[in-house]
């Protein structure tokens, strides 16, 4: 295990030195004003087309509806006070059907210079009877110095598993229920200009797990692993990460690479030891400055490094903190031991006023079986998707994918805010 840590620490710091000189020296590809605190870098000021256009949101338009016509052409930045967007709506994916969610986000800064922070909630009740309650922050300090990460969510979750590794045939179905606990919290320090490290605390835990069994009759996946009615993963984090985005919740440019070392322990209450580690690096690269145009490259790497998880916990599809990994399948479709993924995403503007924008995207995953088995064959997926603006000011839209996979995997995939 200590030889596989040094390999993909040492890989990780190999992919790390181009980003950070990347991120160093953003003026390669858009020009650069320097902040006078010496610490944030903003663009130049660009004077485009859009620029003489009023950017409307959907609270814009339903103003609209009431006679509200006093729309400014000017769009207001996030400051001290909060910007809030909420929505009620109905939604749906392969693995929820129909959903009766209410889904918001708040966006504020703690000073002027300071990165924008955000709380995201987004409840669901659905029509297979699924309870999702998450939230989810990221607080930056006054300057910059300190990023607390929270992840906190209850779920009541009715779900199917077929299997391990991306070989899993669809026809082995085993319906499963369980209830979910999430306390996450991690406390990053600034060491270096979008450069951070820290450590946090990550406690899971399924309780109320019963399984039906496969549909076509063949033994359960999930019992020859280990079946468990009650399952806790509970241990300290070692986490790096640099992030230089614009906006946290619709990057048009930047960088974003973390790292999370986990370890689960006994002394901390865990079923079972076990050591994982996720690699996710993002890049953003707006194409022109006289368009929103960019194109979203996303990996996301989720490896078990040593240990047997419990079933439940093994890296899986849209099982990733966001749950944006897999478009094109239903959540839980792939699991395994070590999941490689990566997807890119085009993303462009329709109307001139930014109330409407459109995606195409392409994905591919790959997994092992159980710990100590190879990686399986490579499953793809891609589509094209629509953008509703909800709020102009924090950028957030209201995301409508629809994805297509293999084995006649395929559906829409709505959210508030962008996958990645």
């Amino acid at each position: 295990m200590n030889l596989l840590l040094k390999v993909f620490f040492t890989l990780f710091g190999i992919l790390l030195i181009p980003v950070l000189l990347h991120a160093q020296d953003d003026s390669k590809f858009i020009p650069l004003v320097k902040h006078p605190k010496g610490d944030t870098i903003v663009p130049k000021k660009i004077t485009r087309r859009a620029d003489t256009v009023a950017q409307l949101d959907m609270y814009d338009v339903i103003g609209g509806w009431f006679g509200k016509k006093n729309l400014s052409s000017k769009t207001d930045s996030v400051g001290a006070k909060p910007v809030l967007s909420v929505v009620p709506a109905l939604g749906y994916t392969l693995q929820s059907k129909l959903a009766l969610t209410l889904a918001g986000n708040i966006e504020f800064r703690l000073s002027p210079d300071a990165k924008i922070s955000t709380i995201i909630i987004n409840t669901a009740y659905t029509q297979t009877k699924q309870i999702i309650i998450p939230i989810q922050s990221s607080i930056w300090s006054k300057n910059n110095d300190y990023n607390f990460v929270g992840d906190i969510r209850f779920l009541k979750y009715p779900e199917s598993t077929w299997g391990l590794g991306s070989n899993s045939n669809i026809n082995n179905e085993d319906p499963m229920d369980y209830s979910f606990f999430r306390f996450s919290e991690q406390v990053l320090h600034r060491i270096y200009p979008n450069v951070f490290v820290g450590v946090g605390y990550i406690f899971d835990d399924h309780f109320n797990i019963s399984e039906k069994g496969a549909i076509n009759g063949t033994l359960s996946r999930y019992g020859l692993y280990g079946a468990q009615g009650h399952t806790i993963s509970s241990g300290p984090t070692i986490n790096v990460l640099l992030d230089s985005r614009d906006n946290s919740i619709n990057a048009s440019r930047g960088w974003y690479a973390g790292a999370t070392f986990r370890d689960n322990t006994d002394e901390f209450g865990s079923t079972r030891d076990w050591q994982s580690l996720v690699l996710d690096v993002r890049t953003y690269v707006k194409l022109s400055d006289q368009s929103d145009n960019v194109l979203a490259l996303w990996s996301y790497d989720w490896l078990v490094l040593g240990g047997y998880p419990p079933y439940l916990d093994l890296p899986s599809t849209t099982w990733d903190t966001f749950s944006g990994t897999g478009r094109g399948y239903i959540q839980g479709r792939f699991r395994g031991s070590q999941m490689l993924y990566a997807e890119a995403e085009y993303r462009f503007g329709i109307t001139r006023n930014g109330l409407l924008g459109g995606v195409v995207f392409a994905n591919a995953e790959s997994f092992s079986a159980a710990p100590g088995t190879l990686l399986q064959s490579i499953q793809p997926a891609f589509g094209p998707g629509i953008r509703l603006k909800l709020n102009k000011v924090s950028k957030t839209n209201i995301a409508i994918d629809y994805g297509i996979g293999r084995q006649g995997s395929r559906g829409v995939f709505i959210n508030v805010g962008e996958i990645f």
